[in-house]
């Protein structure tokens, strides 16, 4: 019996559990809602279904909470500029394809060199913020506040205050399907992206050098670390990574439309490395957490959408759902529900 009961402690208090439980009760809510939740179809060779939608929609947010992770990790505060860098990255790429055109049908020059440079600029913006927290100090919430601020008007000004659209069919690939594969490209891309990302943390120190900075910067200078390069370059990162994410979203609506391109992205990539059971004051992290964070908050939105929840009240009934599933997930929550069950069994 004894053995039992610690197999079920040592489950229920392993760092995924939570953010998986959470993830299923709102896939459970959908199904109890609309009971074709769960169905997969094929039309005119693509696949379809509440499922497939999650998880192609939620690439851009899972991208995102990979840096997003590393940032809360090393720092102990969030960039709340992301969904402002993500505008950035697809004004500049679709300005360049279109050749400073309002709206093209061919290419200026090939889509590989103007998707890096969105991207390297995106990456020059998390340099930004990078050098204000790490090097001048500053509360990583109030530096990337500039950003976040003027990012857009930003990218109003590559854009020349009109959406840019590139109509070229080769444009469309990444946020829509590669040839007759069924599966929508930024599925591979966010795949790939942490692929790439867990080698990286895994097969080097960085990983484990990002979580010694955020626990204790100071111990971490003594022996040996660099705090302040570690925390500059997960800002690095988290910019390219919202850059990527830019022009995937750009892909997919042929557009840079710097008002809504990633907008309140930034809040969601938040949310979910909350969700992730990450600790927002830095310190140890989770990153397949941030991910399954990523698609909870991505199915919370989709189910939303399915209960013809307006755009204008989605905010307010996804902020009650994540009130609650947080509380669940704090540990003095969970102390309490172990307490009180060991008192039922004491009187017992």
């Amino acid at each position: 019996m004894q053995s039992n009961q610690s197999k079920w402690s040592r489950i229920t208090h392993a760092p995924l559990f939570m953010p998986i439980v959470c993830l299923i009760a709102v896939l459970v809510l959908n199904v109890i809602q609309t009971p074709t939740f769960f169905k997969i179809s094929i039309n005119n060779g693509v696949l379809y279904g509440y499922l497939i939608d999650i998880i192609n929609r939620g690439s851009e947010l899972v991208i995102l909470a990979v840096g997003m992770t590393l940032v809360t990790a090393a720092s102990g505060g969030q960039d709340i500029s992301v969904g402002a860098v993500m505008a950035v990255a697809a004004a500049i790429c679709c300005q360049l394809l279109t050749g400073g055109q309002k709206t093209s049908s061919t290419l200026a020059m090939p889509i590989i060199v103007a998707a890096i440079i969105g991207i390297l600029v995106a990456g020059l913006c998390g340099a930004f913020n990078g050098f204000l927290v790490a090097n001048l100090h500053i509360q990583p919430m109030v530096a990337t506040l500039i950003l976040f601020t003027a990012g857009r008007g930003i990218a109003q000004l590559v854009t020349k205050g009109q959406i840019t659209y590139e109509r070229a069919p080769s444009y469309k690939v990444l946020g829509g399907y590669i040839g007759k594969c069924p599966v929508p490209t930024p599925i591979f891309v966010a795949i790939i992206t942490v692929i790439v990302m867990q080698l990286i943390l895994k097969k080097t120190a960085l990983g484990l050098y990002v979580e010694s900075v955020g626990i204790n910067g100071s111990a971490s200078r003594l022996v040996g670390l660099n705090s302040t390069m570690l925390k500059f370059i997960t800002y690095v990162i988290c910019g390219l990574l919202a850059g990527l994410a830019g022009i995937v979203a750009s892909s997919r609506i042929y557009s840079a439309d710097a008002n809504n391109i990633g907008l309140n992205l930034e809040m969601d990539a938040i949310l979910a490395v909350a969700l992730g059971g990450n600790n927002l004051g830095g310190g140890k992290f989770n990153m397949m957490g941030s991910i399954i964070g990523a698609y909870t908050i991505q199915a919370l939105t989709t189910s939303l959408y399915a209960m013809n929840v307006s755009a204008d009240q989605l905010p307010v009934y996804k902020a009650i759902v994540v009130v609650i599933i947080v509380v669940i997930q704090s540990p003095v929550f969970r102390d309490k529900i172990a307490n009180a069950s060991k008192k039922r069994k004491a009187v017992a």
